[in-house]
């Protein structure tokens, strides 16, 4: 049996599974942490507009170091600098279990976030280039679907439990501190890891070199159209940020009801995760995306409307499976596509493209929010995402054909790098 059809075959890569521990340990705490910050702050302040305002204060660290946190993640130890990220994830962490104690005043809290956002920067980039390092060439795709199963699963349970223990409890405080102890142990596993090093880089860095990452994804149409399918999608389809309103307001769910709903996506992806790791690779990539993106648009549309509460947590559902479909062939081809020697500065591109426009679609969430209401803030982005990949379908044939996908169809690293 070839190794990339053997299903068991990463259970007998060791270096893979100590990093899955404890990367999946701490998006188990961020999970919940997500949760306990919206509810904390809307609890506070009752404000969608300072809700959605969350969203920009760790947007703003991240689109503006992620170039440099790239070209850092490709010149120096990966697992050294995701350390140091971390650590510096933890501080901001325990910073808002103090000022929670303390009743210190709103900006402290967006500083703490501000400092996550900043750890965000760097971490995002890092996590992701040392992934390939762990595994045989073969076992790549399939280790990149099972990374992407355990992070759903942990964003389909963290929020729940999130969800039920604030009910029970009134209290966010004490799932920062869990947050703080997750990322502890990440830096336990990853203080033992010995990730083969990368040949060293002794030049000065430059700025050219810092924009080599984002040259390579300009000039690969097929990782271009994914991107801008994927960062459409969440900039205007993403309802997440809006759930608290939604559960308290709209649906009428409260606390407990507002963990099952943000678990919902979370469930559809890991479900859909499961089956895609199960299965061999995706053939036809292209149409996959393109209607799976498409789903996700009409998914969203459909939340935006429903009334009742279990239609409500059924198009978010539906949201999670059509998002997965295109989240993993998005970081396949991401990938598959990148040579190792300019993982870090590509990811960095990615943050700025999708990882961030998470935080940017939080607000403008909030502020659409604020204007129109969050029914038809979520409904005007529904629709938007159809439009957009209306557009990416007709300006990408390459991406309308896409089958298997090949490295030989990206750019040589040094027609890049010149």
């Amino acid at each position: 049996m070839p190794l990339s059809n053997d299903v068991l075959a990463l259970l007998r890569t060791p270096k893979f599974w100590r990093f899955q521990l404890g990367s999946i340990a701490a998006s188990f705490a961020q999970a919940m942490f997500g949760t306990a910050i919206g509810w904390d702050l809307y609890e506070r302040t009752h404000s969608a507009f300072l809700l959605g305002l969350v969203g920009l204060v760790q947007f703003i660290p991240v689109v503006l170091l992620a170039l440099p946190a790239g070209q850092v993640v490709d010149r120096y130890d990966r697992s050294r600098v995701l350390m140091g990220a971390i650590a510096l994830h933890v501080v901001g962490v325990l910073g808002l279990v103090a000022a929670t104690h303390l009743g210190a005043p709103l900006p402290v809290f967006y500083a703490c976030l501000f400092l996550s956002g900043v750890a965000q920067a760097f971490s995002g980039p890092a996590r992701a280039a040392i992934l390939p390092r762990l595994v045989p060439k073969e076992l790549l795709a399939r280790a990149v679907t099972w990374n992407t199963t355990a992070w759903q699963l942990t964003y389909l349970i963290g929020p729940a439990l999130a969800g039920l223990f604030i009910g029970a409890t009134r209290r966010a405080d004490t799932i920062y501190l869990f947050d703080a102890v997750a990322c502890i142990f990440f830096l336990l596993m990853l203080a033992g890891l010995k990730a083969p090093p990368l040949q060293s880089n002794k030049q000065a860095p430059t700025w050219t070199d810092a924009l080599v990452g984002l040259k390579f994804v300009m000039r690969t149409e097929l990782m271009l159209g994914a991107i801008t399918l994927d960062m459409f999608a969440v900039l205007l389809g993403g309802a997440v940020v809006l759930l608290p309103v939604f559960a308290k307001d709209v649906l009428a769910v409260g606390p407990q009801g507002l963990g099952w709903l943000i678990a919902a996506p979370s469930l559809g992806a890991a479900l859909t995760s499961i089956v895609l790791s199960a299965l061999p690779p995706i053939r036809r990539n292209g149409p996959v995306l393109l209607w799976g993106v498409a789903g996700f648009g009409l998914a969203t549309v459909g939340f935006a409307l429903a009334r009742d509460p279990l239609l409500a947590w059924t198009m978010l559902f539906l949201t999670g499976v059509c998002d997965t479909l295109s989240v993993v062939i998005r970081v396949n081809l991401a990938t598959i596509l990148t040579p190792d020697e300019m993982r870090g500065r590509v990811e960095a591109v990615h943050r700025i493209f999708i990882g961030t426009s998470n935080e940017l679609g939080g607000f403008e969430s909030g502020v659409t929010a604020a204007w129109w209401g969050p029914v038809r803030s979520v409904l005007f982005g529904g629709i938007g995402t159809l439009l957009v990949v209306g557009m990416v379908a007709w300006r990408s044939p390459a991406l309308r054909r896409l089958g298997v996908i090949k490295a030989e169809e990206a750019p040589h690293a040094a027609s890049v790098s010149s």
